[in-house]
């Protein structure tokens, strides 16, 4: 059984990020990545991967039945290429997207807890989570409250985190840290430790919402997290880069800097995803040789 880490002991434990050796990993696996995105059983990987996301105010229930349809088909469209992971949508939706993928393996995600600011009481949070599990969310991706954070509110950043995860239940949890804001590296790995301790199921880089999106450098920090706390306790923690990854190669960097720091193990659905709207249309491309490259598209039927 996992020993509860304390906030105290993840504050006592910090320590600077070794840029040189962070530098080194990702300078490998990028030419590693470049190697392996041409591959055609990498790149139905790298499909099975993707959280496939919708998340403007212009959704309509039109649109997302259209889109989850898109996303069941693909087997049947284009045999021998796997489902994506799961669809990313708003809380109203959600119940659209759970009719539509009805009876298939397709997980339905819901944003939620004020997405993308975070900035909501934790009570209308807590219902907003609530409401989308009640509505058919298999999985939830909240954010972190990163006015807290850097405002030095470290336990009540612990304690929203392990409110949602209670409200959550058996649902998987996705914590979103929103690297792009939170500074420097020593916040990522800060934010990453007390995300993982208060329950996090996975811990995510971006909302997709502002400027700056994933980054290599994010994710060797946020690896490293996951690394040290699966050596102290056992728990396996997943990994979702999210923001700007819209092609293959791309792709295949993080997902090499994954398994060299985690190990194979990691390099599947359960526990590593790309949130992505453009990724899956980039990878169906390469495997068709072309034909149906807009399948993912807006302009194809949603």
């Amino acid at each position: 059984m996992e020993t509860p880490i304390g906030l105290s002991e993840i504050l006592s434990a910090q320590q600077p990020v070794d840029r040189t050796a962070m530098h080194k990993a990702i300078a490998e696996a990028e030419n590693k990545g470049r190697e392996l995105s041409g591959n055609k059983s990498f790149l139905r990987q790298i499909l099975s991967l993707i959280d496939l996301t919708t998340l403007e105010g212009k959704d309509t229930e039109k649109k997302v039945q259209a889109f989850c349809r898109k996303a069941k088909e693909v087997p049947s469209v284009f045999p021998g290429l796997p489902t994506v992971a799961a669809v990313c949508i708003y809380p109203a939706l959600v119940e659209t997207a759970r009719k539509e993928l009805q009876g298939t393996t397709i997980q339905v995600a819901s944003v939620a807890t004020g997405f993308p600011s975070g900035q909501l009481p934790l009570f209308l949070k807590a219902a907003e989570v609530k409401y989308a599990i009640e509505q058919g969310a298999d999985e939830i991706d909240m954010v972190i409250s990163r006015g807290k954070f850097l405002s030095g509110e470290y336990q009540a950043v612990y304690d929203e985190i392990k409110a949602i995860k209670d409200v959550c239940g058996n649902k998987l949890l996705k914590v979103i840290l929103e690297t792009g804001e939170l500074e420097n590296m020593e916040n990522i790995r800060l934010a990453s430790d007390i995300a993982i301790a208060a329950g996090a199921d996975f811990i995510k880089t971006s909302t997709g919402k502002i400027p700056q999106g994933a980054s290599l450098e994010a994710v060797y920090v946020m690896l490293q997290a996951i690394r040290a706390h699966y050596k102290k306790t056992g728990r396996m923690v997943g990994i979702k880069p999210s923001g700007g990854i819209s092609n293959a190669e791309t792709a295949a960097h993080y997902i090499v800097l994954t398994e060299t720091i985690l190990g194979k193990q990691w390099i599947n659905n359960r526990l590593m995803r790309f949130g992505a709207s453009s990724l899956a249309g980039n990878v169906l491309k390469l495997l068709t040789e072309e034909k149906n490259a807009a399948y993912f598209s807006s302009d194809s039927g949603y």
